[in-house]
């Protein structure tokens, strides 16, 4: 199950980014006394008694345009409504609403007006329930200002829960209501998933929906030139080859300072999301522009959460040719995205249907590769070849020695290795191993993880 996104939502200055900051363990959002600094959404993770959840920071709602009595710079003025859509748009797609409110000023007609419109979000939803929205009143700094946190069932929000961002207090309790709303989302295993899930990434206008549409054979995703188009996560689920496949179709992931206000960052929140519920990422590249600082940010994404990928060159029909241009294009994918040089690169044109056929059989190859299991044996030679070939420097001059070796796991292939002192093992002796791991058994697309875990001496009798 993916996790469950939870959105904090309220007008300007109540303090959405300092619960942000102090839910997510770390200042990853600005912080400032004036109102509308916070314009576009932050995401982060956060933990709670076993819960792990994304967390989104929206800029404020002002449904007047400006807040009565307050005085907003001219540059935030002019991302009012922007700001207003955004978190509407959160509210549509959020698993858990945080309504926060300022129990330091008391009601106010603001409050009211979000309110009411997050009622007619939750009444506007089709086809889910409606997410849970908890009211928290914050700069809820001493006892007094906690008695008079009642006021604020006028709003017809529900309890509401008062809180201290800035210092920390009721934020337990307020994680535990947001427990207890999950319920068995949060608690109740889910049935396996059988099917194998695709996840078509990348940048806005290098072609994801048209290479959907190609491998389809069929029109299900609006195509447009315009970027941006696409703007949530679509599941489509077909039979090939004998396996059933989830193709999972996103919105193009910009650059944060190039996303913009509204809709579009909810959509690339959504393709994050999209991405970590997949097995296997296509990352599709523009053949015109080549790799961009862009790409090579997605694709570094993909690393992180430990995918599986195939890079797709698309528009490869539009480059101008010789005997030369696809090694030489090749040799440039390689080096700009060098830690990804275990991918397969495949190169297409959506428009035109070239070598697309070969698209869901790599992808499914990389697949098998992710879902590999070596024998234990079988990695003990090659473990003690490697030995032979290339033994681990020396550290301090203490000799490092590795013992046995093991998978641990698949999905992806994880590898654990009884060493004297793994702080002593250099990480290039790790990619070394890496190496010959993928010299003598592929794993093709896959990231391989390797750990070191101490060996400890049997006690003689």
């Amino acid at each position: 199950m993916a996790k469950p996104v939870v959105a904090l939502v309220g007008r300007p200055n109540v303090g959405k980014s300092t619960l942000f900051n102090r839910l997510a363990g770390q200042r990853l959002a600005v912080v400032d006394d004036r109102p509308g600094t916070t314009r576009d959404r932050l995401v982060a993770e956060a933990q709670w008694r076993g819960l792990t959840f994304d967390l989104v920071d929206t800029g404020g709602i002002d449904p007047t345009g400006g807040l009565r009595g307050e005085p907003l710079s001219l540059d935030s003025a002019d991302y009012i409504q922007q700001i207003r859509s955004q978190a509407e748009q959160a509210v549509s797609s959020a698993d858990a609403v945080l309504f926060l409110v300022d129990g330091a000023s008391g009601v106010t007609s603001a409050d009211h007006e979000v309110a009411e419109i997050l009622r007619r979000a939750q009444g506007a939803l089709r086809g889910r329930q409606p997410p849970p929205i908890l009211l928290v009143v914050n700069h809820c700094d001493n006892q007094a200002l906690r008695a008079q946190a009642v006021e604020f069932y006028e709003l017809g929000m529900g309890d509401p829960h008062p809180v201290s961002a800035l210092h920390g207090t009721g934020i337990g309790d307020l994680l535990d209501r947001l427990h207890e709303a999950f319920g068995r989302l949060a608690e109740s295993p889910t049935e396996p998933e059988t099917s194998v899930r695709v996840a078509i990434v990348g940048r806005p206008n290098v072609g994801k929906s048209s290479l959907l549409n190609r491998i389809l054979g069929e029109e299900r995703v609006i195509v447009s030139p315009i970027p941006g188009t696409t703007r949530d996560a679509i599941d489509t689920q077909l039979n090939a080859f004998g396996t059933q496949i989830t193709l999972i179709d996103t919105a193009g992931i910009r650059r944060r300072g190039h996303i913009d206000p509204g809709v579009e960052k909810w959509s690339v929140m959504r393709a994050l999301r999209a991405l970590g519920r997949s097995d296997v990422a296509l990352l599709l590249i523009d053949a015109t522009a080549g790799v961009t600082s862009q790409d090579a940010h997605i694709a570094g994404m993909i690393e992180d959460l430990a995918k599986s990928v195939v890079v797709i060159v698309n528009k490869w029909d539009a480059v101008e040719k010789d005997s030369g241009t696809l090694p030489a294009f090749t040799e440039h994918v390689r080096r700009e995205l060098s830690f990804l040089d275990y991918v397969p690169v495949l190169f297409v044109s959506a428009r035109t249907g070239q070598r697309v056929a070969d698209v869901l059989p790599t992808a499914l190859q990389v697949q098998e590769e992710r879902l590999r299991r070596i024998a234990t044996s079988d990695l003990n030679r090659m473990l003690q070849a490697a030995l032979e070939q290339h033994p681990p420097p020396s550290h301090g001059g203490a000799e490092v020695k590795l013992y046995f070796m093991a998978q641990v796991r698949t999905d992806p292939p994880t590898f654990a290795i009884q060493v004297n002192n793994p702080k002593q093992v250099h990480f290039t002796y790790l990619r070394f191993l890496e190496n010959r791991l993928r010299d003598r058994y592929g794993f093709l697309g896959t990231p391989i993880r390797i750990v070191l875990r101490k060996h400890e001496r049997k006690s003689r009798r």
